[in-house]
C-alpha cells in the first residue's frame, strides 16, 4: 500500500486520481504544505510525496509519472515516439499552464503583502488564456491529449483547470476545451479522488 502525504486540494489530488485510476489501495496522510510532516520527507516544505517501500517521491509529475509506468498504464513505453508527444504535453502543462497560475497565486494569497506585486495578476491571467488558446489548437478533435488514450498528462492539465476556475476565478475557453475538461471530470476516478477528505 502507498502512503500520499499531502493535503487533498492541493498538488496532492493529481496523485489521488491517478492512484484511483490504477486502482490501487492508499493512505492519505493529509499534511498541509509547510507543516512538519511534510518536511521531513522534503525539504522545500511542498506536497505531495509518496512513499513507496522505504523511498521517498516527490512532485506530482513525478509522482503520476512513477505511478504509471511502474503499473504500465496511462503511459507510453521509454524511447518511443508516443512517449516523446506525451512528456512534452507534460512540458507543456507545466511551462504554460501551471507557471501563470502559481504566479497568480504567490502573489495573490501565499507572499505577504510587502512581496506581492498586484500587477502581475492581470498578465499571469492573459498568459493563462494564451495558453488555453494553444491547448485548444494542439488537441484538436481527441478525445484525450494522447488521442484515444487516457494519460498523466490528462490529470495534470485538469488540475491546473480546476485551480484556474476555483483558486484564481478565471474563466474557461468555450468549446473544445471546456468540453475537454468536463469529460475528464467525469471519469469515475476522478470522483473518487475529489470526494476525499483531508
Amino acid at each position: 500500500m502507498y502512503t500520499v502525504i499531502g493535503a487533498p486540494y492541493t498538488r496532492t489530488m493529481r496523485v489521488l486520481w491517478c492512484l484511483e485510476e490504477l486502482g490501487l489501495s492508499y493512505k492519505l496522510n493529509a499534511a498541509y504544505p509547510q507543516s512538519d510532516d511534510i518536511k521531513s520527507v522534503n525539504p522545500s516544505g511542498k506536497v505531495p510525496a509518496l512513499l513507496d517501500g522505504d523511498d521517498v517521491i516527490i512532485d506530482s509529475v513525478a509522482i503520476c509519472q512513477h505511478l504509471a509506468d511502474k503499473h504500465n498504464a496511462m503511459t507510453f513505453p521509454a524511447g518511443s515516439i508516443e512517449r516523446a508527444h506525451m512528456q512534452s504535453w507534460l512540458y507543456f502543462a507545466n511551462d504554460e499552464v501551471e507557471a501563470p497560475l502559481w504566479t497568480w497565486w504567490k502573489h495573490a494569497k501565499v507572499r505577504p503583502p510587502e512581496e506581492q506585486v498586484a500587477d502581475v495578476l492581470p498578465i499571469c491571467e492573459k498568459e493563462f488564456h494564451r495558453a488555453m488558446k494553444i491547448f485548444e489548437a494542439r488537441l484538436g478533435d481527441n478525445e484525450f491529449v494522447m488521442g484515444d488514450t487516457f494519460s498523466v498528462p490528462d490529470i495534470i492539465l485538469t488540475h491546473c483547470a480546476n485551480w484556474a476556475q476555483t483558486g484564481c476565478e478565471f474563466t474557461m475557453r468555450k468549446g473544445k476545451v471546456s468540453a475537454y475538461f468536463e469529460r475528464m471530470r467525469s471519469r469515475p476516478a476522478y470522483k473518487k479522488a475529489m470526494a476525499v477528505k483531508a
